[in-house]
């Protein structure tokens, strides 16, 4: 058996959950659901990242500490990972007193390699990102993101001698051994390394953050937020107080386009000059746009996941963004695009398992064994992350199912010939069972409910259908 650990990025807890936080749970599902159903066992976690000064900064504008603001927000992000469906085996949150002890300890063993210095050059409050020359000119000073200029700081901080790890990095990425996919993000990344990676600021004067992880034996400098959050992945494995290969390396990591190069370059550094090895895999996915734009409060294009899940329920939520966002790249909402994905998914199998299962009870088909058989094409997709490709493939078996008896008219074989139409409905519900074993990593409510239908001996229709059409 096989251990298979799957690490989500925690999103920053300053506000409640949006779309784009779903991706990341969602991906890391399919892949945990799949690798189970082969028998292997499997650790996801998930978690809160709750320093920072955008955190402090909210938290007294609501009149409260940040410790009391973020405890409030937890119960949003919980609820959202409840209500997708996407159980996890961990969960941190970088304020608990664990994990500030466990970073702590990983600074002092990653002393060989920081020092400190003066920092002067740019700096983007709103993603706590300090960017080069070279990256702030290339952006013309701003941040794309926040479409506010960047700030030129100057103070002192401590760095993490990155440079030193950018050889075994790039080399790592170019050799596999730390995939990085999609595949031209990785180029991105060896490209920002370039011939020499540069070393990072890995702390902020307390007086300019003092929401977050105090440096060991130096109280005037506080962790800067990336160092604490990065660290959870292994922290929340019990790291350093003990042993964690068992699990780690972690056989993949779910991140947003935007943090890549955070996972990508000062993460491995990071583990290199703990003597720990790399993840395997980095999987980084796109953006989720509102018709075309960017989310946005200011022009109040902001979608709330829990109000999309209970529009028409968690499966059809987990369907359209499984199958009509692409794994790798952006994906844009609407909610007439949610609907009619909705429409789709009750005419494609809703309305397939409703007339097959009524076929079968009025001609007396009993139900058969799902087919175990693996299937290499899709067995490929998975293994290679190509999830919503994957989701495509499993759809294609249910419109040719769909098209099959379209062709094949088991009511007019009915007439003629009764035993016929029973060999023929049951090679159908044979193929309905073995499309929703496909389709249990993406769907896995009603691939179970499918199953549990076309395997009785008595098949009889579902009193309401799988997705009632609004």
């Amino acid at each position: 058996m096989t251990r298979v650990y799957i690490a989500t990025a925690i999103p920053y807890i300053n506000a409640r959950p949006h779309l784009g936080h779903a991706m990341d749970y969602l991906i890391a599902d399919v892949y945990a659901r799949w690798r189970r159903s082969l028998g292997d066992e499997v650790r996801v976690s998930a978690g809160a990242d709750e320093h920072g000064t955008k955190v402090a900064e909210k938290a007294a504008e609501a009149g409260q500490t940040p410790q009391e603001f973020v405890d409030g927000l937890r119960g949003d992000f919980q609820n959202l990972i409840e209500k997708l469906n996407t159980p996890y085996e961990d969960y941190v949150r970088t304020s608990s007193p664990e994990h500030v002890r466990r970073v702590q300890e990983i600074w002092r063993r990653l002393q060989p390699y920081i020092y400190k210095s003066t920092y002067v050059g740019w700096y983007c409050s709103g993603c706590e990102a300090f960017l080069t020359e070279s990256e702030a000119r290339e952006a013309d000073y701003k941040c794309a993101d926040h479409a506010k200029p960047l700030e030129k700081v100057s103070e002192e901080n401590y760095y993490l001698r990155v440079s030193e790890f950018g050889d075994r990095i790039r080399e790592a990425i170019d050799s596999g051994e730390m995939k990085i996919l999609p595949k031209w993000r990785a180029k991105e990344i060896l490209a920002l390394i370039g011939e020499r990676a540069a070393d990072v600021s890995i702390s902020r004067p307390a007086e300019k953050l003092s929401w977050g992880v105090p440096v060991p034996d130096d109280p005037t400098q506080t962790m800067y937020v990336w160092v604490d959050a990065l660290s959870n992945y292994i922290t929340v494995l019990g790291y350093p107080d003990g042993d964690i290969s068992e699990w780690w390396p972690a056989t993949l990591q779910v991140v947003g386009k935007d943090i890549l190069r955070f996972h990508a370059i000062i993460w491995p550094a990071m583990l290199l000059g703990l003597g720990l090895p790399l993840p395997r895999t980095i999987l980084s996915h796109g953006f989720i746009t509102i018709d075309g734009a960017k989310m946005s409060k200011s022009i109040g294009n902001v979608v709330d996941p829990i109000e999309a899940l209970e529009r028409h329920g968690t499966e059809a939520f987990r369907y359209y963004f499984l199958r009509h966002v692409s794994t790798f790249d952006d994906g844009d909402f609407t909610w007439a695009k949610f609907d009619s994905a909705y429409n789709e998914l009750a005419n494609d199998l809703g309305n397939l398992v409703q007339r097959l299962a009524v076929m079968c009870e009025k001609y007396g088909a009993g139900g058969v064994k799902v087919d175990e058989a693996r299937d290499e094409e899709f067995a490929g997709l998975m293994g290679e992350f190509r999830f919503s490709e994957a989701f495509e493939y499993a759809w294609g078996k249910v419109q040719a199912i769909n098209k099959r008896i379209d062709e094949t008219k088991p009511w007019e074989v009915a007439k003629n010939d009764p035993e016929k139409v029973i060999e023929l409905l049951g090679e159908l519900t044979g193929e309905i069972m073995g499309a929703a074993r496909l389709l249990a990593p993406f769907l896995p409510e009603t691939a179970e409910k499918v199953i549990e239908l076309f395997q009785a001996e008595k098949i009889v229709p579902p009193e309401v259908p799988l997705f009632p059409k609004s």
